[in-house]
């Protein structure tokens, strides 16, 4: 049989050139050439010119990155060299045969050619973050897109008559004061309906006399859902929209269609009333089925995970209002803060509870029976919402993680010191740290400070990199993916620990390195890219990766939810297409590449 006869029927058994027409194939055939590597020959090397894109007939090829880390292994079916084509850049990788390989090699004129002219060989080679589907639900919209621009303001000392006026003029409900140092509070209907003609106020007074002074408030980037679950949960109908201290909008109960808005908002409604945790779990026990219609609507990831984690927030919240009603007032403050995935904001339709307090440090040892009380309270509630303990006891009911101020900041100074296994550990967790509920003031500066120590530190930022390659991408020998060998996951891949984890992992070392103050992952990457802590190109690729990885596992769970199995996180890659299981590798393989130049020193060049 001719070389093009055989080079024709191998790839129309090969995705996705098994899509183009007999004709097409034919040509194709026609203009590659089939190639032969002896074991330990050398495809390209780092720093060659990307002249073709190489598909594996038969043998074996080893991927390694400038470190000569192995990023994969690939065989038969497999095509590498297409990163370098697609960026018009050198080979940033070694490609070495294995074993005796025969490699089919198109031209990369060739290769774009196909690109261009037919749609499935462009949706392959296509590793970007997919495009987000058309939302017809409010609840995802960013808020600057809904809010009222420009709304009205009158200085402090505006007797309330005229702000009175004011309002009945334009037929509106509130009136936001401001001076020259920005944003100061809001006046609603309710406060002068309540305040002056109820309580008999002097309409004469001014207008900051009756203001509610710093009010809630969100950033024009936050959801319409962030306005919902802030209105339901704190029973509030006006939500300014600040930046910085400007402020530039507004949003209302009357700009939001709640025939389209209540999903989520619906659950925080549910939770934020409940008089019990047993009332608050028969709504967190819809939160698979929140999960489904998020995903199905088309939401990307980090918009799922953050509106199921506001879920949790809320629950927590409330919860601690309960145990107060049940203990008593707080003999001193405190905060309760999250870690793990809800401190990140990235929690599914699994995930346990990580948290801890910071109290006071005019705590007495005579009043800590009271906190341990609180956490025991909360902590007992948030699990029969089906949050379940922290198997590592990393939860506020260990009096370790249960301190005043002081304490804390020991510790971080401890681990940053001496960074030994453990302190690793911790000290990854607890950059994570958001608040929850309390007050705010105790978390302070404590991650300022505690950035600012840490990443002076050349040896703790050296071993905290170290932690951060513990977990590795799942790349092997069969189609490039390395499966639970035993137990009960046998044959799957763990997309938590060995997918989305290495990816929060290198997000808390750009933290480090950047001295960034987001939490959540994504956010991370993002700010790590505009601070040059990661190049354009590599912020992209990991960002596009991340994406991948985490909808993939959504995706996962909704599949075992309407399945009517329980949510994990373990995914069998045969039950992916070829199509599908590429992608999957070739994200976890910008991961392996990123770690590893993070490990080389060079996590600002990936």
């Amino acid at each position: 049989m001719p070389l093009s006869s055989r080079l024709r029927q191998f790839l129309a058994s090969v995705h996705p050139y098994d899509s183009l027409s007999e004709a097409d194939l034919d040509t194709l055939a026609q203009v590659c050439d089939a190639t032969d590597y002896a074991q330990g020959d050398k495809v390209f090397v780092v720093g060659d010119t990307a002249s073709s894109l190489y598909i594996i007939a038969a043998g074996e090829v080893e991927i390694t990155d400038e470190a000569d880390v192995q990023i994969s292994i690939l065989g038969p079916r497999n095509s590498f060299g297409e990163r370098a084509l697609l960026r018009g850049e050198a080979a940033s990788r070694t490609a070495t045969a294995t074993r005796d390989t025969t490699l089919i090699v198109m031209p990369a004129v060739t290769f774009f050619a196909l690109i261009d002219a037919h749609a499935p060989v462009a949706k392959f080679f296509d590793r970007r973050r997919p495009p987000r589907k058309d939302q017809k639900d409010l609840t995802t919209l960013p808020v600057g897109q809904l809010m009222t621009r420009d709304p009205m303001t009158c200085a402090p000392d505006t007797p309330i008559r005229i702000a009175a006026g004011q309002m009945h003029a334009k037929r509106i409900s509130s009136i936001c004061v401001g001076d020259a140092e920005g944003f100061r509070g809001i006046v609603t209907l309710r406060d002068m309906n309540g305040r002056v003609v109820a309580e008999g106020h002097d309409p004469a007074a001014p207008v900051s006399s009756i203001m509610t002074e710093d009010p809630l408030t969100l950033a024009p980037t936050a959801l319409v859902t962030d306005v919902l679950h802030l209105m339901v949960e704190r029973g509030i109908g006006h939500v300014p929209i600040v930046d910085g201290s400007d402020l530039v909008g507004i949003v209302t109960q009357t700009d939001l269609t709640r025939a389209q808005a209540m999903s989520s908002a619906d659950l925080v409604g549910r939770v934020a009333k409940a008089t019990d945790a047993a009332e608050m779990a028969r709504a967190t026990a819809k939160i698979p089925e929140l999960l489904v219609h998020l995903v199905e609507a088309g939401n990307r990831h980090e918009v799922v995970t953050r509106l199921i984690t506001d879920i949790a927030d809320t629950a927590t919240r409330r919860l601690l209002a309960l145990a107060e009603a049940e203990l008593g007032p707080p003999p001193v403050p405190y905060l309760w803060l999250a870690c793990g995935s809800q401190g990140r904001q990235e929690q599914t339709g699994v995930s346990d509870q990580d948290n801890c307090l910071i109290l006071s440090d005019d705590v007495t040892e005579a009043q800590m029976p009271y906190f341990a009380g609180l956490a025991k309270y909360v902590s007992d509630g948030l699990d029969t919402c089906g949050y379940f303990y922290c198997p590592g006891d990393m939860m506020a009911t260990n009096p370790r993680w249960c301190q005043p101020l002081q304490v804390w900041r020991e510790y971080f100074r401890g681990w940053i010191a001496k960074p030994d296994p453990e302190a690793q550990m911790l000290a990854s967790v607890m950059f994570d740290l958001r608040p929850i509920g309390g007050d705010q003031s105790l978390f302070g500066n404590l991650q300022e400070t505690t950035l600012a120590e840490a990443s002076k530190n050349s040896i703790f930022t050296a071993h905290m990199i170290a932690n951060s390659l513990k977990h590795q991408p799942p790349l092997g020998l069969l189609r490039g993916l390395a499966t639970i060998r035993s137990g009960e996951h046998r044959n799957q891949l763990d997309l938590k620990h060995n997918g989305v984890v290495p990816v929060v992992d290198l997000g808390r070392v750009y933290t480090l390195q950047g001295r960034l103050t987001p939490v959540n992952t994504r956010a991370r990457l993002e700010a790590a890219q505009k601070a040059g802590v990661l190049s354009p190109s590599g912020g992209a690729d990991l960002l596009n990766a991340y994406d991948l990885i985490a909808m993939m596992r959504l995706e996962h769970q909704v599949t075992q939810v309407k399945a009517g199995a329980k949510p994990d996180n373990y995914l069998d890659p045969a039950t992916l297409s070829d199509f599908a299981r590429s992608h999957l590798r070739d994200a976890f393989v910008v991961v392996k590449t990123m770690q590893s130049a993070v490990g080389s020193g060079k996590g600002a060049l990936g």
